[in-house]
């Protein structure tokens, strides 16, 4: 006779509404194994519609209802409020599911886009999460998920946590700093418009920053990280105005000869890509050409010695040609 009397199966929409209510009873309330268990359990089938398992592949229109539902109301902020009172695998799951919701699209638009955009104080407390040893890694997934919309990205570029992010990227505990760093430079290359804006308008402060916080940093990872992502950013076109300054500064310049003449190899060849700029530059400052002149000898026999690892022809084809700028440059007086 059981057979009879199955419950009828739980929509997507009905495992929101209940993950929510329980959520919102965690917040309010101590700790109450049964509803945790239950509370677990919804989290763990959230993530079974959203991603599939083994036998089955994610369903689109149980996706979509699961989606707009969580979005209607402050669900999104309930989780990341109430994270840190899940267990690891709930708090797994959670920063899963708020990851994969940020791609989802309902009728061709992505409405957590739209719900961010009303709600841009999350951002706050998921930056504020690499403080927590705990939570920093789950915030920083989620965090790094929800710049994905140019909205979000403008609103983290422009607000003071981004000088946080310079002493983040130094934390001892190496997983949070490398964690920082991944967020750090997809804040610094994904929007190009939106990071272009920002580093024209920042520029001295950044600048002064990057230098002497990370490339100037005294842990080998930080410098070879931070040098790598100044290279992706200047010989981006969207930069041309940032990198047109960049490689106007003596300052700069030195930082990236003594880069230069590093003894990791991996250093020398991003510090190479960056240090080209201020050869190529074909209006070079007056005291630009002088420190290169009076450093011409070295930085050849620097330069010649420098190789891949695997032959590159075009690494080679801009090094001779870097070479020779430099080979071909007179001294100037000073203006």
């Amino acid at each position: 006779m059981k057979s009879l009397f199955k419950s009828k199966p739980r929509t997507p929409t009905d495992i929101v509404r209940q993950t929510r209510d329980l959520l919102r009873i965690l917040q309010q309330s101590d700790r109450d194994d049964n509803k945790m268990s239950d509370l677990f359990k919804n989290i763990r089938d959230l993530k079974q519609i959203l991603y599939g398992d083994s036998e089955s592949e994610p369903v689109p229109e149980a996706c979509a209802q699961l989606t707009h539902e969580f979005f209607k109301e402050d669900t999104l902020r309930l989780v990341i409020q109430c994270l840190p009172k899940l267990n690891l695998e709930a708090r797994k799951d959670a920063t899963q599911i708020v990851a994969n919701l940020q791609r989802q699209q309902v009728q061709s638009k992505l409405i957590a886009s739209d719900y961010l955009e009303t709600n841009l104080d999350l951002m706050d407390v998921l930056i504020s999460g690499y403080e927590s040893t705990d939570m920093a890694l789950h915030y920083g997934a989620m965090l790094r998920e929800c710049i994905r919309h140019q909205i979000v990205a403008k609103y983290v570029l422009a607000s003071p946590h981004m000088k946080k992010f310079f002493d983040y990227i130094q934390l001892p505990n190496f997983d949070i700093a490398a964690d920082v760093a991944a967020t750090f430079k997809e804040l610094l290359t994904r929007h190009k418009s939106t990071v272009a804006e920002f580093l024209s308008k920042n520029y001295e402060w950044f600048f002064y920053d990057y230098n002497s916080k990370l490339l100037e940093s005294s842990n080998y990872i930080t410098r070879r990280q931070a040098v790598k992502l100044l290279g992706d950013m200047l010989l981006d076109c969207s930069n041309s105005a940032v990198m047109t300054r960049y490689v106007s500064s003596r300052d700069n310049l030195r930082i990236l000869m003594n880069l230069l003449r590093e003894s990791s190899k991996s250093i020398q060849i991003e510090a190479f890509h960056v240090f080209k700029l201020f050869a190529a530059n074909q209006n070079k400052p007056a005291d630009i050409i002088t420190i290169l002149v009076a450093n011409r000898s070295k930085l050849l026999r620097l330069l010649g010695d420098l190789k891949m690892d695997k032959e590159d022809e075009q690494f080679e084809a801009d090094k001779a040609q870097v070479m020779k700028e430099i080979a071909a440059l007179e001294p100037r007086d000073h203006a």
